[in-house]
């Protein structure tokens, strides 16, 4: 009998060596917490900062689509670290730099921008080659702006930009007071793929915008803007009877 008590307090003790590592409530070494400012994945940066606009997967959503093979051309990596680093004054792209009073670090934003191109991005063509530059080259003019909405955008987004069967309203003033004036060049360029607006390239067949043509619309978009601000102000001006 007392042979077997000790056998079991053995048994006990051994039992109790071997799971010293790994005590009841101890947590594993690969479920500890990571500091925001630590964390490098770039799955989870996505996931927490860019999905929420841009899509799960890249593809769109209140914002453009990052994922879009002929954004990722026309904009090198010295483009997008700008956008994500400081943000779009007056835009809902808000500053993700720490830097800028964001929560990012630089290595951080790195990630972002390689994971972007590398995980996005599954084919990185274009058709047809050679797409317009990301900044304009010229200024625009907002007469022949005019005419090239006509021309190119009229069919889909209506008389004015104020709207049509197949488009939204593009002059609305509460839709240009939240895009930039590169955004806007950046739609026209690469369409919203994931909205069914086609590209540069695609809005008549064979015909694409040439690169003072989509300097120019912008240039007409941003006076639609100027203007609604204008008649806005006018009215909060005027004095009741």
């Amino acid at each position: 009998m007392k042979n077997c008590r000790q056998f079991v307090v053995a048994i006990l003790g051994a039992s109790l060596l071997c799971g010293c590592g790994s005590l009841p409530g101890k947590p594993a070494k690969d479920s500890e917490m990571l500091a925001p400012d630590q964390i490098m994945d770039f799955a989870v940066l996505y996931r927490e900062n860019c999905a929420g606009c841009h899509g799960a997967d890249g593809k769109g959503g209140a914002a453009i689509a990052l994922a879009d093979p002929v954004y990722l051309t026309i904009a090198d990596d010295a483009a997008i670290r700008k956008v994500v680093t400081k943000g779009e004054r007056g835009t809902a792209m808000s500053a993700f730099a720490q830097s800028a009073g964001g929560m990012l670090t630089d290595k951080q934003i790195e990630v972002l921008i390689k994971g972007i191109r590398s995980s996005l991005n599954k084919d990185g063509t274009i058709e047809p080659a050679n797409p317009p530059s990301y900044l304009a080259k010229n200024p625009g003019d907002v007469a022949r702006g005019a005419v090239v909405f006509q021309t190119y955008c009229e069919s889909c987004h209506g008389p004015g930009g104020r709207g049509g069967q197949k488009g939204s309203s593009i002059t609305n003033s509460a839709y240009l007071a939240l895009v930039s004036d590169q955004t806007l060049r950046t739609v026209v360029i690469t369409g919203r793929p994931e909205l069914g607006a086609p590209d540069w390239s695609r809005n008549i067949p064979g015909k694409p915008m040439s690169e003072q043509e989509i300097t120019d619309v912008v240039a007409w978009l941003t006076a639609q803007r100027a203007q609604n601000t204008q008649q806005i102000n006018s009215g909060s001006n005027t004095t009741q009877p």
